[in-house]
């Protein structure tokens, strides 16, 4: 599985972090599986600055287990002292089951009320006797079964629009997908249905997920290609004109492209 990093806007300053891919069978309801760690020495902190995928996410932390997002901004959290969360990128299909009604909880989170998930998940986690990869291996295994419960396999009539949506998700991934009009065609399905199925599955719309979606390809590319001028990469993601790439990506990272180049090179 590549490591697409294209949400997290600082990687030079992520703690030690690891992704795991779904187990078979499960692929239709998590993309993957992402673990932090962090032990930091006293007074010291990292920020960590993010524009998530347009998803949801179930993540198991010492507090609590939640239910994230979706986001529709810039987010940011400072680590301090020592931790860990064990999540699971969710893939649109296991939405309606495991946060239904995502439009409620954009930019926040709900509890998930289930204490033998987070008792397990905790004890996996903190096992001292157990190496790193085995305490991520029992947390992700736990995690992995409390999903596949709960959500309908793939091809099961309680699936419904589930299989469009992970196709939907697909293509809006797509750099070369820069306008709400090429997904019709694309998908072989009606924008109506379309619009019905990101409301339901993404709780977002189809225009700003790929207004996100091309932000993130922008700020990859500013830190990964140093010598790209502004305008030339506004053009590549689709953008009439320079201007109106600096407003949108302002508007959802609080800086300009110039600045953000120059922050994630320092």
């Amino acid at each position: 599985m590549g490591e697409d990093r294209r949400g997290v806007l600082y990687p030079q300053r992520l703690p030690e972090f690891h992704r795991v891919p779904p187990r078979a069978g499960l692929e239709h309801a998590v993309r993957w599986f992402w673990i932090p760690e962090w032990r930091l020495a006293e007074g010291e902190e990292s920020r960590q600055e993010l524009l998530p995928f347009p998803a949801c996410n179930i993540v198991v932390e010492p507090e609590g287990a939640i239910a994230v997002d979706p986001a529709t901004q810039r987010s940011e959290r400072v680590l301090t002292g020592s931790g860990w969360a064990v999540g699971a990128l969710l893939r649109p299909a296991a939405v309606p089951t495991l946060a239904p009604d995502p439009a409620a909880i954009r930019d926040a989170a709900r509890p998930v009320d289930d204490p033998g998930l987070l008792a397990d998940v905790t004890r996996a986690m903190s096992d001292p006797s157990a190496s790193g990869r085995e305490r991520r291996e029992r947390a992700v295994a736990r995690l992995s079964h409390w999903i596949a419960e709960r959500v309908p396999a793939p091809g099961s009539p309680e699936e419904g629009d589930g299989a469009i949506a992970n196709r939907l998700a697909e293509a809006l991934a797509d750099p070369a997908l820069t306008r709400v009009d090429q997904l019709p065609d694309r998908l072989h399905v009606s924008a109506r249905t379309l619009q019905r199925v990101a409301e339901r599955f993404f709780g977002l719309s189809l225009h700003s997920m790929i207004r996100r979606r091309r932000i993130q390809e922008g700020a990859e590319r500013l830190r990964e290609h140093t010598g790209l001028g502004i305008a030339d990469l506004a053009s590549e993601l689709g953008y009439a004109d320079h201007a109106h790439f600096t407003t949108d990506f302002k508007r959802l990272l609080g800086v300009t492209p110039s600045e953000y180049r120059q922050r994630a090179r320092d």
